[in-house]
């Protein structure tokens, strides 16, 4: 299709009086989109000519900021040419930023990107998560898919970028990528934190995702109850590396610690708590936020059981880890014999931590909610919807409690 360039030099006059000197703009038109650019000259209203778009008169001034304007007309359609000739995308802010010397001009969605996962990569262990890298990557990887799929293209400027352009993206993932809606959901809100980063840095004026939501649903908790944590406890494993990491999982699962928090966590980070009594207190390596846990009997034998361990010895760490991938793995082996038809990780035991054996047991939600290191409680209050045994314990109780006054109360006449 034949791009269509218009170039309209004008002047601006908002509050500006009739004898005082307003700004000189350019409009850029390309395809019907427009952008403004300031050309840095000022005239009076009067000697303005609005049909030409230029001064009007004979004198020196008016010559000398002609010529300016002729010189910034010549530079727009130059780089139209070269865009044009090039078979590069030709947009109206792409020839504002290119004549204007803008540090966006030119740059485009996956460079923006590749240099931002540069930077981060260097980060890690410093202030951002492997894991959090790793979407980032991920992100990058399936925008690159797209770009080929739908645009038959490598990249993409940032000046191109729409409402379309996110859009049609999600429905990709959906349809193409195959990806769960969560899975979708954090891929988008990735991207539009690199648009937003772009925004911030320059590379582009506003945003053109800022409208666009792709919620996130709080998935189904896959939590162990009472009588599958007892299973666990109480199994015979004959493999010493299964009844490590059975002894790891049950741990997670009484402090409610991450996989992350327990590989580093230290013999110091035991103290004395307000009541006398042992407690782990750290600050979260994902949050930051302060986690004070006390010591549940379980723990506390576990804790005695290793503390001898050679490798808990040599690397200076109160409890014997194994790589996140290889725990889950011997999870699901534990599992299997164990009789218990879930997918078990060491989320879930965080989330068991939460359930089962706080709230269940009727443990303030606020309690539980600083227990786990967690920024703002309505992170907290995802849990309380999950508790469904809480609720049948309540109302069997409530059922009994009835029960015994229809007998008390048996020969009472009631009109419903």
């Amino acid at each position: 299709m034949k791009n269509s360039l218009s170039i309209l030099f004008y002047l601006r006059k908002s509050k500006v009086e009739e004898n005082e000197e307003a700004p000189i703009y350019v409009r850029i038109t390309v395809n019907g989109k427009r952008v403004d650019l300031a050309t840095h000259q000022f005239i009076e209203r009067g000697r303005w000519d609005s049909l030409h778009g230029c001064i009007k008169g004979n004198k020196e001034d008016s010559r000398t900021i002609n010529t300016h304007l002729d010189n910034i007309k010549s530079k727009i359609l130059k780089v139209y040419t070269q865009l044009e000739t090039s078979g590069k995308p030709i947009t109206a802010e792409i020839i504002r930023n290119s004549i204007s010397g803008h540090s966006g001009a030119n740059q485009s969605l996956l460079k923006v990107f590749s240099l931002f996962n540069n930077q981060t990569k260097s980060r890690i262990g410093i202030d951002f998560e492997a894991g959090s890298f790793k979407r980032y990557e991920s992100t990058y990887n399936q925008i690159s898919k797209y770009l080929q799929s739908e645009y038959n293209r490598t990249d993409i400027q940032l000046e191109e970028l729409d409402y379309k352009f996110i859009s049609n993206y999600e429905l990709y993932l959906h349809t193409q990528a195959k990806s769960k809606p969560n899975t979708i959901s954090k891929n988008i809100g990735t991207l539009k934190r690199i648009v937003r980063l772009a925004v911030d840095h320059g590379y582009l004026e506003k945003n053109p995702f800022s409208a666009y939501k792709c919620p996130y649903k709080d998935p189904e908790r896959n939590i162990l109850f009472q009588d599958e944590i007892d299973k666990l406890l109480n199994k015979k494993l004959d493999s010493e590396r299964l009844a490590v990491v059975r002894d790891m999982y049950i741990f997670s699962c009484y402090t409610g610690l991450s996989f992350a928090d327990l590989s580093i966590l230290k013999p110091s980070d035991i103290s004395r708590g307000i009541d006398g009594e042992k407690w782990i207190i750290i600050h979260r390596k994902k949050t930051k936020e302060r986690s004070p846990v006390p010591l549940l009997p379980i723990p506390l034998q576990i804790i005695e059981k290793y503390k001898n361990d050679p490798k808990c010895i040599n690397k200076g760490v109160l409890l014997p880890m194994i790589s996140n991938q290889h725990s889950n793995g011997y999870l699901k082996e534990i599992a299997d014999l164990c009789g218990i038809q879930k997918v078990l990780t060491f989320h879930t035991a965080r989330h068991t931590f939460a359930t089962t054996v706080t709230l269940t047991n009727g443990v303030p939600i606020e309690t539980v909610s600083k227990m786990l290191g967690h920024s703002s409680i309505r992170t907290t209050q995802i849990y309380s919807k999950v508790v469904d045994v809480k609720i049948s314990e309540e109302m069997q109780t409530l059922k009994q409690k009835l029960a015994g006054n229809k007998k008390s109360e048996k020969g009472k006449v009631i009109n419903l």
